[in-house]
Formats: structure tokens, sequence, C-alpha cells
């Protein structure tokens, strides 16, 4: 019998949010394409189910190389025929005054949090065209929206970000293929405990609901959104 699980993409799988949608996507049955260069820790979060032999780990992949990434969606076509969605939590993030971020600040940003998107993206639009359907899903920020001071660079990257999944979301609507973003706060990490100690770290939102909010947006019940900008911002 023809497996008919989703086949998911999830660059950055190593990482807090990464991690949290592995196991929410492996334990509802979804089979993933799992990117991040830590792929012994990717095995070992997948290994209850049903590790190498259901998923697919894609370490080493550099995300600023189209060609790279067009490889990638290759590999998940020749191992499950197809790829249903991508959900791409890779980016990065910096602090730093207006007047003090230089040019490397930006480019960095722009790199990390728009070339990555991009690419990845773009990779996977043939073949959901050729099918009539799918669904990317990135990380933008609420900083995009009204930048604080000592963000301009990473706020100016993700502004760039919600720009390019509006634009896609307008061309690939009569494609059948949803693109949408979710804007999470503060997330509660242990690199983010440890940088502010002294912060309530209850009120900020966990992965594991970032994790549900990008599988809400992958699943056929959003099949009616696309372009959207989903804030996910625990009690703040």
């Amino acid at each position: 019998m023809t497996d008919s699980s989703p086949i998911v993409m999830v660059t950055g799988a190593a990482g807090n949010v990464g991690r949290a949608l592995l196991a929410t996507l492996a334990s509802g049955g979804h089979r993933i394409v799992a990117i991040d260069r830590q792929a012994a820790a990717i095995e070992e979060l997948l290994a209850p189910f049903g590790g190498r032999e259901r998923h697919l780990v894609l370490p080493d992949l550099d995300l600023f190389d189209a060609a790279a990434c067009d490889g990638a969606i290759r590999a998940s076509l020749a191992r499950y025929g197809r790829i249903d969605g991508i959900a791409h939590t890779v980016g990065g993030f910096a602090s730093a005054a207006a007047a003090e971020g230089g040019p490397e600040l930006w480019e960095q940003m722009y790199r990390l949090n728009v070339l990555t998107t991009l690419n990845i993206f773009r990779a996977a639009l043939p073949p959901m065209r050729a099918v009539g359907r799918g669904s990317l899903v990135a990380i933008g920020a609420g900083a995009a929206i009204k930048a604080p001071a000592g963000l301009s660079a990473y706020a100016g990257a993700k502004s760039a970000v919600h720009r390019l999944i509006e634009s896609f979301a307008d061309e690939l609507k009569t494609d059948g293929i949803r693109v949408n973003a979710i804007l999470p706060s503060i997330i509660d990490t242990p690199q983010n405990r440890a940088a502010m100690p002294d912060a309530d770290h209850e009120a900020w939102v966990r992965p594991r609901e970032i994790a549900d909010a990008i599988r809400f947006l992958l699943a056929e019940d959003a099949s009616g959104i696309t372009g959207a900008f989903i804030p996910v911002t625990g009690r703040l």
C-alpha cells in the first residue's frame, strides 16, 4: 500500500524550534526531510519515529547555495516522489545600534534570514507546481513590523522576509501553493534564559507552541490561509 503520509522538509532541524517541530510532525505520522549540520542529533530525535528507514537526513547542506537547495529537493523527490511542505526555521539574530551596525552585520542578517528563505522556497516550486499544491512556512518577526532600538539590521532582514512571503503568496495562489509565516515573540530557549536570567521566562513562547502553529499551517486544515503572518507570542 502506498504511504500517503505528508512529506515535510524542516530546515534548522536540530535547533530549538526545529527539534520541537520534528517531534510534533514525526509523532503525527509525517515523513521528514531534516536539514541541519548536527546529523547525529537529528537521528537521535527521529529514532523513536522510524529513524532513517522512514525519514531522510541531509547534513552539511549550504542554504546559501541555490544549487545545493535544488539538490535537497531532488533528494526528497528521489526518496519519496514528492515534497508537500517546507518549514524553514533557519535564521539569525543580532543586536546593534543603527549607527553602529556596519555593512557586515546587514549582510549577515540578509544572508541568514532572506537568502536562505529565498533559496529553499524557490527550489521547491517546480515539483509543487507540477502537482498543484504545497505549503511553505517561514519564521518572521514582530520586530519587522515596528523595529525597536538596536534591531535595525535584524528587523530590516525580517521585513524583507515578510515582503518575500507576501509576493510568493500572491504569485503562487493560483498554483495551489500556500506561503505563510509565524511571528514569534521571545522564545523560551536555554540560550535566551542565559542571556536574560531575570526575565519572566514563563511569559515567553515555548518552541512546542511555535511547532504546533507551523504544523497547522502545513496541514490541509489551513487550506484557505496564504500570505498570513501569525503572531505566536506566548503570554507577553
